[in-house]
Parts: C-alpha cells; sequence; structure tokens
C-alpha cells in the first residue's frame, strides 16, 4: 500500500510533468508561427525543465536511484532551462 505523503508526492509530480508538456507544447506552437529565435529558445528552456521533472520521477521511481542524486539531476535541469530562458529574453 501506498502512503499518503507518497500518493500526493506523485501526484504533483505528474501534475508538473504535465504542465510542463503542455508549456513546452504551446511555446513550440508559438515559435512555429512566429519563426523567432526567443520563443524558439523559450521552447528549449521550458523542454529542459520539463524533462528534468520527468527523469527525477523515473529514475527515483524505476531506476533505484537515491532521493538526493535525482534531486540534484533534476535542479542541474531546471537550472539549465532557466539559464536558456534567460538568454531567450535578453535577446
Amino acid at each position: 500500500m501506498v502512503d499518503t505523503v507518497t500518493a500526493i508526492l506523485v501526484f504533483v509530480r505528474v501534475l508538473v510533468l504535465v504542465l510542463g508538456v503542455f508549456i513546452t507544447y504551446y511555446s513550440l506552437q508559438a515559435y512555429r508561427r512566429t519563426g523567432t529565435p526567443y520563443m524558439r529558445n523559450a521552447t528549449l528552456g521550458f523542454g529542459i525543465i520539463t524533462l528534468g521533472v520527468f527523469l527525477e520521477g523515473v529514475l527515483f521511481e524505476f531506476a533505484g536511484f537515491d532521493l538526493a542524486v535525482v534531486h540534484i539531476i533534476e535542479s542541474v535541469a531546471i537550472g539549465l532551462g532557466f539559464l536558456v530562458l534567460l538568454f531567450s529574453l535578453r535577446q
């Protein structure tokens, strides 16, 4: 049986993943519509952040990685995604 905290954590992580996929998708649609480099970079940034969220869940739940390790991996992906977003906003 899954305890309540684990169930809530999985629910929240899946929700964040779904939201990330939608944001990345709509960013890609905006890039296709406008063709601007900053929208391309924003799509890439959102995609990297979403990938980090996905990897954290997969590596922890299915690959048996330590919780601290998967948080580090996710944090690196989020930091890199934010860096790409910052770059896209500064163009």
